[in-house]
């Protein structure tokens, strides 16, 4: 479970300051946060103004003039995640941090065992097997519990000498769905195996602790629940862990030659990084996690959970439709089907009257989907932004796409 919804939703006037100080909210109807979200236009000052200084003084001299501004992402990640600075590598997405981890691993051995949550990203997926398959390792996928939820006690029967990595993937992208993290974590621990959480939906959504959570290594991305740009991420590596981790590419940034020649790593979660990113999508991403920590996380966690229990409270009301989320404890994410319609075909008739959901199909997260018999879902996510208006508006338009199915 994560932490109990002890702070107050946000207020209404807020929540319209919070609008007003965003483009995109006046422009679109936006239910599509777990894609992407609507930055603010702070964060999106804070990109531009770092480009004119890049187009006035040179991108090399405007990095060394900003470098208190871009290092500061870094140090308001580490606040958000209870972690120190040097524990924090900035990435260029989630996918890009946790498989940069992954990859850092020792070599697998034929017989090594990778443990993971049944809604493992796909792209996780992907990358595990491919290991495991050039080395002879084996993927198994943890049992969930009658909630649908990753099962603790099942991980423990499964734990022995073979298990090299706990996979969790915390908030699946294809309902509503939270995973006991830190239960997870506890096992990992007291077996002292390497423990990977990807967080991709939960930063920004959730108070995150990673002392609390247990996990070795924790990714998050800046375009979903942070609302910051695209192409910015976040990677969290325990400190005693990072020695685990050899970089399978490294460069100037991550692993400076001595007076030798010879590569030294570098001592924090920089190994991971690359010397070539984008600084001005930094400077925003600062921006959005600097506005993410005003608001407060435990905050933002209560106004998403009423809002998300209202909305699924109504879709399930509409003739035709299902709800498909699990879960004791659900998420900002809102899954369903629409009876006779595919997800797809649902998602497009919603974006021709102006209304901006997503759609999943088997490969994001393929476990669930098959284990569940699931070929696609449709999927509503909300957000701090969302409005009243906005939420008539999505129950309106899928009446009529409900009204007008086969």
């Amino acid at each position: 479970m994560s932490a109990p919804l002890t702070a107050a939703p946000l207020t209404a006037a807020t929540i319209q300051a919070l609008r007003a100080q965003t483009p995109g909210a006046q422009t679109s109807v936006h239910f599509n946060h777990a894609g992407s979200s609507l930055p603010s236009s702070g964060t999106l000052e804070a990109i531009h103004a770092h480009l004119q200084r890049e187009a006035m003084l040179g991108p090399m001299e405007a990095g060394v003039a900003s470098r208190a501004l871009t290092e500061n992402a870094r140090t308001l990640a580490a606040q958000l995640l209870n972690a120190q600075p040097d524990e924090i590598a900035l990435t260029t997405g989630n996918s890009a941090g946790w498989g940069a981890a992954f990859a850092a691993l020792a070599p697998w051995r034929p017989g090594d065992r990778i443990l993971v949550g049944r809604h493992e990203w796909g792209g996780n997926l992907a990358a595990m097997r491919l290991h495991a398959e050039r080395a002879g390792a084996v993927l198994e996928t943890i049992a969930s519990d009658d909630s649908g939820c990753v099962d603790p006690d099942a991980l423990a029967d499964m734990v022995d000498d073979r298990v090299r990595l706990i996979a969790l993937t915390w908030m699946p992208a294809n309902g509503g769905l939270i995973n006991p993290a830190a239960a997870i974590g506890r096992v990992a621990r007291r077996h002292g195996i390497p423990y990977f959480v990807d967080a991709a939906q939960a930063v920004g959504q959730l108070p995150i602790d990673v002392t609390e959570v247990g996990c070795d290594v924790l990714s998050g991305v800046g375009r979903k629940a942070l609302r910051g740009p695209r192409g910015t991420g976040l990677l969290y590596v325990r400190r005693s862990f990072l020695d685990q981790l050899t970089p399978a590419f490294v460069d100037t940034y991550s692993a400076p030659l001595d007076a030798d020649g010879r590569p030294v790593l570098r001592a924090d979660a920089g190994r991971l990084e690359s010397a070539e990113n984008s600084l001005a999508l930094r400077c925003g991403l600062a921006n959005a996690l600097q506005e993410a920590l005003a608001l407060g996380l435990g905050s933002i966690r209560a106004t998403l959970d009423a809002t998300a229990q209202r909305v699924r409270t109504e879709l399930a009301a509409i003739p035709g439709l299902t709800v498909l989320d699990q879960g004791r404890e659900k998420s900002s994410l809102i899954s369903f089907n629409l009876q006779g319609r595919n997800a797809a075909d649902v998602q497009r008739a919603l974006a021709a009257v102006g209304v901006t959901i997503g759609s999943n199909g088997v490969p994001y997260t393929p476990l669930d989907m098959q284990a569940r018999g699931l070929a696609h879902i449709a999927r509503v996510s909300v957000s701090p932004l969302t409005s009243d208006n906005e939420i008539d508006r999505l129950l309106d338009a899928l009446r009529d796409v409900a009204r007008a199915a086969p």
